[in-house]
C-alpha cells in the first residue's frame, strides 16, 4: 500500500488537533473556492476577516494569479474572486467559512471557464417556473498512484455484480470517505440528500438537491470541492473521469434530474413529455456541453452498453437505464414529478448542464417566438 496512500496523510492527527483546537482571537479564517482554466480543477486559498462574514456580501472580492491556474498570461495575472455563496468549514470549523466565487478577468468579464453567469441570466429569465434539479454524482477512488483504491496491485477485483450498494470489506472499497464527506457537506450546508456505492468496486455516487436554478451548480461545485479534500485527508484521490477503467466496467456519470412547477403539478406528465421532445432536437448541442472537454471524454462512457444510451442517439423511456432521458417509474404512476437525464459526465461542469436545459425545455420557443414577430 505504499504508493497507494499519500505521506502526508499518514502525518500524525493527533498533533494537528492540539493546534485546531486552539482559539483564534476573534478572528474568522474564510477559504475562497473557485474552478481553475481546466473548467474541472478546484482551487482554494485563505484569508483572515476581522469578524465573522453574516451573509455574502461580507465577504470581501479578492484577486489571484491567473498564470497559474492556467487563466492567463503572466504579464497581465491578476484575476478577481467574486464572492456567491457562503458555506461553513467542516475543516476548521466555525466560526470559519467556505465562499464559493465566480472569476472575472482583468476587464471584469468572465473567464472562459466561469460559466455561472452565462447560466445565472437564464435561471433568471426562468424563475417563473422554480425549476428544480438534483445531480447525482458519480466517482472513482484512486491511490495517488493512480490505481483504483483496494484493487489488486497487478490484477482486476471479481467482476461486477455485488459491489453496488454492497456491505462488506469484499464489495465496499472506501467507505470511511464517503460518511466523511457526507458528514462534511451535511456541516457545511450542503444539500446533499444521499449516498450509495456504485456498480465498479471503488466507485462511489453522492446526490445533491433539490436545488433551485443557479443554486444546483453551487451545491455542486462545493460537493466536490469537499470530496476532494476530505481524500486529501486520507491520501487518495478522487477521479471525475467519466471511464476510468477501460473493458467490462461501469462508466461515471452525473444523471441530472429535472421537474418544473407544473411537471410536479397534477397532470404534470404532459410537461415532461413536451420537454423530452424539446431535448429530442438538441441532442449534438447537449452532448457537446455535457463534459469538461466538449464530448471528448463522454464519447468513451456512452457507448450503449453498462447502463448507458449510444451518444449518437437521443431515447426516451419509463425505467430504461439505457435511454438517454429515463422517467422514473413511479412517475410515470403519478403522472407527474420529474425526469432524468442520464447523458451527462462525471467531470460536467453543472452550470452548463443546467443552463442548457432549462434554456431549451423553457427558454427556445419563447426566444423563437420573438425572433419570428422581429
Amino acid at each position: 500500500m505504499a504508493c497507494h496512500m499519500s505521506l502526508s496523510s499518514r502525518l500524525n492527527k493527533a498533533v494537528r488537533q492540539q493546534y485546531m483546537s486552539l482559539p483564534q482571537g476573534g478572528k474568522c479564517q474564510v477559504t475562497y473556492i473557485w474552478v481553475d482554466g481546466t473548467g474541472e480543477g478546484l482551487r482554494n486559498k485563505t484569508k483572515t476577516l476581522d469578524t465573522e462574514p453574516a451573509s455574502i456580501e461580507d465577504v470581501p472580492e479578492w484577486n489571484f494569479d491567473g498564470s497559474s491556474t492556467y487563466q492567463a498570461e503572466g504579464s497581465n495575472s491578476d484575476m478577481y474572486l467574486i464572492p456567491v455563496r457562503m458555506f461553513r468549514d467542516p475543516f476548521t470549523l466555525d466560526p470559519n467559512k467556505l465562499v464559493l466565487c465566480e472569476v472575472l478577468k482583468y476587464n471584469r468579464l468572465p473567464a472562459e471557464t466561469n460559466h455561472r453567469t452565462s447560466c445565472n441570466k437564464v435561471m433568471e429569465k426562468v424563475k417563473e417556473h422554480c425549476i428544480w434539479f438534483g445531480m447525482e454524482q458519480e466517482y472513482t477512488l484512486l491511490g495517488v498512484d493512480g490505481h483504483p483504491f483496494c484493487w489488486p496491485p497487478n490484477g482486476y477485483p471479481g467482476p461486477q455484480g455485488p459491489y453496488y450498494c454492497g456491505v462488506g470489506a469484499d464489495n465496499a472499497y472506501g467507505r470511511d470517505i464517503v460518511e466523511c464527506h457526507y458528514k462534511a457537506c451535511l456541516y457545511a450546508g450542503v444539500k446533499i440528500c444521499g449516498t450509495n456505492a456504485e456498480v465498479m468496486p471503488s466507485q462511489w455516487e453522492f446526490q445533491v438537491g433539490p436545488c433551485e436554478g443557479i443554486e444546483m451548480g453551487d451545491h455542486l461545485w462545493v460537493a466536490r470541492f469537499l470530496l476532494h479534500r476530505v481524500c486529501e485527508d486520507f491520501g487518495v484521490v478522487a477521479t471525475l473521469d467519466p471511464k476510468p477503467i477501460k473493458g467490462n466496467w461501469n462508466g461515471a456519470g452525473c444523471h441530472t434530474n429535472v421537474s418544473t412547477k407544473v411537471m410536479r403539478e397534477e397532470g404534470g406528465l404532459q410537461y415532461i413529455e413536451e420537454a423530452i421532445e424539446k431535448l429530442s432536437k438538441k441532442h449534438a448541442e447537449h452532448i457537446a456541453m455535457y463534459d469538461a472537454h466538449g464530448g471528448k471524454d463522454n464519447i468513451r462512457r456512452l457507448t450503449g452498453q453498462y447502463e448507458t444510451s449510444n451518444i449518437n442517439d437521443f431515447s426516451a423511456g419509463v425505467a430504461n437505464r439505457g435511454a438517454s432521458i429515463r422517467i422514473p417509474r413511479q412517475v410515470g404512476h403519478d403522472k407527474r414529478g420529474y425526469f432524468e437525464d442520464r447523458r451527462p459526465a462525471a467531470n460536467c461542469d453543472p452550470y452548463t448542464v443546467t443552463g442548457a436545459i432549462a434554456r431549451t425545455c423553457l427558454l427556445h420557443s419563447e426566444e423563437e417566438d420573438e425572433d419570428k414577430s422581429k
